[in-house]
């Protein structure tokens, strides 16, 4: 079954993306491999057209009866069942840099025997993303910021107190932010990590709408320049973090002749412990877009976007464009032992377990009070 790829439902409810189009389970097809598609309602294309081309179609959520050597493809989190995860997954699972609950999901593979290849790890020799939805998270982070800030300065409801609801195309999307432009003022947008994917989509949007935009890379992160930071209207972080750096923003930086007043965490990791802006606790949701910060000293606030799937937002071009890059990366995994892009994601795997390991180890090490 080592040539059989699953591609599962999204869990969540709000993820219609997909990393897989038709035309490319078509390739795929042709090249051998045996495709299973689990019915979907909520994913951007139709059952019918995986069906037309010859995928085999399952219900959804039978992934976890797949026969052990299946390949299971998804984009988000897993759900909770099964405990114990027999196959390779494919998804993004954030959890090689220590975020909420990574013990137990690592767990889930060490005890089931299975192995998780992280799309985040997924590195050619140069150390790059081979297939990232960068672009479309930036473009979409910074629209909603635009949007939201065009609302605190005309003082009308602001459209992020509704539920956000996913926009049928880009040009939907920018048609919603031109008609929240009543002040007719043009932001000061500061955007970190400039020079990546998430960045080039932050900047493309935000040139089409007038704003004043400054681009800062490693080099302004380094020693972060905070009041230079908060001399912006807008601040979009772009960043891919892996270490430990200054934070580039903390409560205690928060004071009233501040101008910064909306933030979009694209990047959004905030059960890490390389999170770089650790002003809040939790990603923010479709339901509730926002959530309003205060700093210690005073009564200065900060409303911030943290959207954790803001590609789903746009979910046929976001998944036109990373299933585009992912393809190729797929037509491999006969060869994943031997791949360099898939034998990179497992050493990263392997990696998160041999420190899950060692950490549990210390922890035996310490003595504990009895609870009799």
């Amino acid at each position: 079954m080592t040539n059989t790829i699953w591609l599962r439902q999204e869990s969540r409810a709000t993820e219609r993306r997909t990393p897989l189009l038709p035309k490319g389970a078509k390739a795929l097809l042709n090249m051998g491999y045996y495709v299973i598609v689990e019915r979907s309602k909520k994913r951007i294309m139709s059952d019918h057209e995986y069906e037309a081309i010859g995928c085999h179609m399952s219900e959804a959520g039978s992934w976890g009866n797949a026969p052990k050597g299946s390949i299971i493809l998804g984009l988000k989190e897993l759900p909770a069942k099964p405990a114990l995860l027999r196959n390779t997954h494919i998804y993004f699972a954030h959890a090689f840099k220590e975020q909420n609950n990574w013990q137990s999901l690592i767990s889930r593979f060490t005890k089931g025997g299975g192995q998780l290849l992280d799309l985040e790890y997924m590195v050619n020799q140069d150390g790059k993303r081979v297939a990232a939805f960068g672009f479309w998270a930036g473009y979409i982070g910074a629209a909603l910021a635009l949007i939201h800030w065009n609302d605190q300065q005309s003082g009308k409801i602001r459209y992020l107190d509704n539920e956000l609801r996913p926009y049928d195309n880009a040009p939907h999307l920018n048609k919603t932010l031109k008609s929240t432009k009543l002040s007719h003022k043009n932001p000061k947008v500061l955007i970190i990590g400039a020079g990546g994917k998430s960045g080039k989509g932050a900047l493309n949007l935000l040139n089409q709408h007038g704003a004043d935009i400054t681009c800062w890379g490693r080099d302004k992160t380094a020693q972060i320049e905070r009041d230079a930071l908060l001399n912006h209207d807008i601040l979009i972080n772009c960043a891919f973090i892996t270490e430990k750096v200054p934070a580039f923003l903390r409560r205690e930086d928060l004071s009233q002749n501040a101008r910064l007043s909306v933030i979009s965490d694209v990047s959004c990791d905030p059960f890490s412990d390389y999170n770089p802006l650790p002003l809040y606790k939790a990603p923010t949701t479709w339901e509730k877009p926002y959530v309003t910060v205060r700093g210690l000293r005073d009564d200065k606030t900060v409303d911030i976007i943290a959207i954790d799937n803001l590609p789903s937002l746009l979910p046929y071009e976001s998944s036109e464009e990373f299933s585009a890059l992912l393809l190729p990366h797929l037509m491999t995994l006969k060869n994943k032992e031997t791949d360099p892009v898939w034998v990179t994601a497992r050493k990263s795997f392997d990696i998160a377990v041999r420190h899950m390991a060692h950490q549990q180890r210390q922890f035996d090490k310490i003595p504990h009070r009895s609870t009799r």
